[in-house]
């Protein structure tokens, strides 16, 4: 049978391939170091699980709970936009909590897409960036993803040459998967440029609070004006480790959150509402928690770009994020990004994730995600170093074909 039209505007899911060959490794007895998915390892803090444990024995807190998020979930997420970023929202009209960044960008491009509509994203980026608005008819048209001149005059191009106009500009910095952060000076000339040219600003900053030098990576709100224009999503998943918990928030704009928030309470009735109180009591908590997280991310950081250069494998050491964005050595360029990671799986016993999965500017360079321990990540680089000795005992990379061709 013919496959459902939304279906078929998605591409073949690139990771499955990968993972599908993890598992069959696994299956068979080796031990596979997965630097694959962005899955946080780190326990969410005993304080955070403690307030969910009480609130849960509330029976009061197991009836349907409220899409748009408790009122004290929202106060408390307002508040920490004030404390963070100076910027001051209304609770009420202006925060809405989503189940992760990822559902809140789906359920947007869901309320304000209508078929044709241009959509400027940068390439490569976080799968949903693009495909939420391909699956809600939307057209993509990339942009690269460097946070500088050649973005804002890239910006200029589209608007001339784009038909119809395009409806909305993606950001996301610090970036998924390359870890650019952008500066308060490139957000005022994009702000500018929305402003000017009357587009929407969706800005996804999930990685706000996880960055390795003294500069925290600013927030686009902070911008005078950008309000107008403008819905901030981020996330609690790698915050405060709650990837399971399913808790984010999309803040700014009141029209755009309006149209999001009625969207969203077609769909579901939000997050269970102990993980509400559990979420808020975070949120109001003296900071510790994210720093604890941040300084064990630098430390997995510096070891995994010590160890994988030693090993023979130079990766740029990213400013932010839990990513490390690797250019693939130069003996495998030919492979490809999906073809070079089922080789580490089978070679090495080392998953990545493939760059192409993120848009096909990506396909040079693969995604090293820190959710392994600094011994786990010491190992894999002596893996890797094994596997491009031998690779480079038998004459260099030209000898080594994908796996799919040796099929």
């Amino acid at each position: 049978m013919e496959e459902f039209h939304k279906v078929r505007r998605l591409p073949p899911y690139v990771f499955e391939q990968v993972n599908r060959l993890k598992a069959s490794a696994r299956a068979g007895g080796a031990d596979i170091i997965d630097l694959g998915m962005g899955n946080p390892d780190l326990p969410t803090p005993q304080a955070i699980v403690d307030k969910l444990c009480e609130a849960v024995r509330d029976p009061r807190t197991h009836r349907y709970s409220t899409s748009r998020g408790i009122p004290g979930l929202r106060r408390a997420q307002a508040s920490y936009y004030q404390r963070r970023f100076g910027v001051k929202l209304n609770p009420e009209t202006q925060v809405v909590a989503t189940l992760g960044s990822k559902e809140g960008f789906a359920n947007m491009a869901q309320a304000i897409t209508a078929p044709g509509d241009v959509i400027l994203c940068p390439n490569p980026t976080y799968p949903i960036h693009a495909f939420g608005f391909i699956m809600s008819g939307g057209v993509i048209r990339s942009l690269d993803v460097v946070p500088d001149d050649s973005f804002l005059l890239a910006l200029e191009r589209s608007m001339r040459h784009s038909i119809p106009k395009p409806l909305a500009l993606i950001l996301n910095y610090p970036s998924n998967p390359t870890s650019y952060v952008a500066t308060l000076d490139f957000y005022k000339e994009v702000v500018a440029f929305a402003r000017k040219h009357e587009i929407i600003i969706l800005s996804d900053l999930a990685y706000a609070e996880i960055y390795f030098d003294d500069a925290p990576p600013p927030s686009v709100l902070q911008v005078p004006g950008a309000i107008d224009v403008c819905v901030e999503f981020t996330s609690m998943s790698k915050t405060f480790s709650m990837p399971g918990w399913r808790m984010g928030f999309a803040v700014g704009n009141e029209r755009l959150i309006s149209a999001l928030t009625r969207v969203k309470s077609y769909l579901d009735y939000g997050a269970f509402t102990p993980i509400q109180v559990a979420a808020t009591a975070a949120l109001n908590g003296d900071g510790s928690d994210i720093a604890e997280v941040r300084s064990i991310y630098k430390r997995r950081r510096d070891v995994l770009v010590d160890s994988f250069g030693k090993a023979g494998w130079n990766v740029p050491p990213p400013p932010a994020t839990m990513f490390a964005w690797a250019p693939i050595p130069e003996p495998f360029k030919h492979l490809g990004s999906l073809e070079f990671s089922k080789l580490l799986v089978e070679k090495a016993d080392v998953a990545v994730a493939p760059g192409i999965g993120f848009g096909e500017h990506g396909d040079e360079h693969v995604r090293i995600a820190l959710v392994e321990n600094e011994h786990r990540i010491r190992q894999a680089a002596r893996n890797i170093k094994r596997f491009l000795s031998t690779v480079k005992d038998g004459g260099g990379g030209d000898n080594v074909v994908s796996l799919s061709a040796r099929r």
